[in-house]
């Protein structure tokens, strides 16, 4: 039986007063959706799974209203700065489609592409980790599967082997909206951000398999190599951003060297600018594969000559990486962090590189982000055993295969020279 075309207020009828919601995470928000969600007030007990969240909507403010989020963005920080019941749950994204199944939410909502002549629906700029779940969804009598489609989002394909679409079959409610997918702001760029993606692009060479994460510096690497001599690179990344996309307009990424998928760059999902949208649109030199495959170490660890770059918000003199939170803040999540910074521990041939600037002004107060002791609430993303290269505007230390107190006085010599010396003092102290 075909999807039910439904209004998008009959559609959100069908989500009860005591409830449980799984959401498409990222561009795979179903923003129509959420929008006429967001009008209704009668919520006595809502559950609501997701992450990443592109929008503010208002049915995560109902006090009745508890939303699980396995990543925070500027969103899930809103919504928590307002005193929502925003709930943080630990997760990598490759692990996403279990984390779900704990919940096994009733509905599940996402946004796809309009159906094509062979009624199907592409998943477009997002495949993650919930494609089973949304199927499991689809063809259980006792459960929803709404998907809401837009003539604005590009169709994309999937790599050989996977699937990229639904068929709407497996649909059970079908909503046609006039939504654009989101853009992403510009990323302001400073001095020192510059300064970091030049050493890092130093790391880059021809052939080399790519991963950006999200953020103005992985972006800045990318735009880096755009404008230096070289080329011939490939693509292997959850996320493909603006960076990623004005590497391949310039013809420098060709996959023509990759072990694996030779030929075409292997994503998870895209989120950026419209122009980058309209280039995935049918690409097929780009295509979507789930993350769980795309994020799988050992896959990471066939491409060739692998570079990932990332961001941290701190490191200590031993490697270990803060990346998703504060204090005891939460701030982001651990995503597909770890994923490549193991993936590429694999082999000698590839490298990771964590890009951070080296100090923050907090309350008024430099400090520097190069840390001797972490914080009573401190979490770790990423051990120090898996580190390799981290790099500030005051140049990179390479970690691989130093000792406790050799980490420790490298990390020193990229920290802020304001806050050497006390740095040092604390390195002497390690590795007795």
């Amino acid at each position: 039986m075909s999807a039910r075309e439904l209004s998008v207020k009959d559609a959100m009828a069908l989500v009860r007063a005591v409830d449980t919601l799984g959401l498409g995470l990222v561009t795979s928000t179903p923003v129509g959706l959420l929008k006429e969600l967001s009008k209704r007030s009668d919520w006595e007990d809502l559950t609501i799974s997701g992450g990443l969240i592109l929008g503010v909507f208002d049915v995560f403010m109902h006090p009745n209203v508890h939303y699980r989020s396995s990543f925070y963005g500027g969103g899930e920080r809103h919504y928590q700065s307002k005193g929502a019941d925003i709930q943080f749950v630990p997760s990598f994204f490759r692990h996403y489609g279990l984390l779900i199944q704990h919940l096994a939410p009733r509905v599940m909502m996402m946004q796809g592409a309009m159906p094509d002549a062979n009624a199907n629906v592409s998943l477009s700029l997002y495949n993650g980790a919930h494609l089973a779940e949304f199927l499991a969804a689809g063809r259980d009598p006792d459960r929803v599967l709404i998907v809401e489609c837009s003539p604005h989002f590009p169709r994309t394909l999937a790599v050989e082997g996977f699937v990229n679409e639904i068929s709407l079959e497996d649909i059970d409610v079908i909503v046609y909206s006039d939504e654009h997918p989101t853009v992403l702001g510009k990323d302001v760029s400073s001095p020192e951000d510059l300064a970091i993606a030049e050493y890092a692009a130093s790391f880059v060479e021809d052939g080399c398999t790519l991963q950006t994460g999200i953020g103005a510096v992985p972006n800045l690497v990318a735009q880096a190599l755009v404008k230096r001599d070289g080329g011939d690179y490939g693509v292997h990344s959850e996320m493909f951003t603006d960076g990623l996309y004005q590497l391949c307009a310039s013809g420098k990424v060709t996959n023509a060297r990759k072990s694996i998928h030779r030929g075409v760059s292997v994503i998870t999902f895209g989120l950026g600018s419209q122009e980058m949208y309209d280039f995935l649109d049918e690409n097929e030199k780009v295509r979507f594969a789930p993350v769980s495959y795309v994020n799988d170490p050992s896959v990471i660890a066939k491409n060739h000559r692998m570079v990932s770059i990332n961001s941290a918000l701190e490191v200590d003199l031993q490697g270990q990486i803060i990346a998703d939170t504060i204090g005891a803040r939460q701030y982001s999540g651990v995503g597909g962090h770890m994923d490549f910074v193991e993936g590429t521990s694999l082999s000698l041939e590839h490298t990771s590189l964590i890009c951070l600037q080296s100090t923050a002004v907090v309350n008024g107060v430099l400090k520097s982000r190069i840390i001797s002791d972490m914080s009573s609430h401190s979490v770790v993303t990423t051990p120090r055993h898996l580190t390799g290269v981290i790099v500030t505007e005051h140049g990179f230390a390479d970690l691989r295969g130093l000792s406790v107190k050799e980490r420790a006085h490298a990390m020193v010599s990229i920290a802020h020279p304001q806050f050497r010396d006390e740095l040092t003092d604390a390195a002497e102290l390690l590795g007795r």
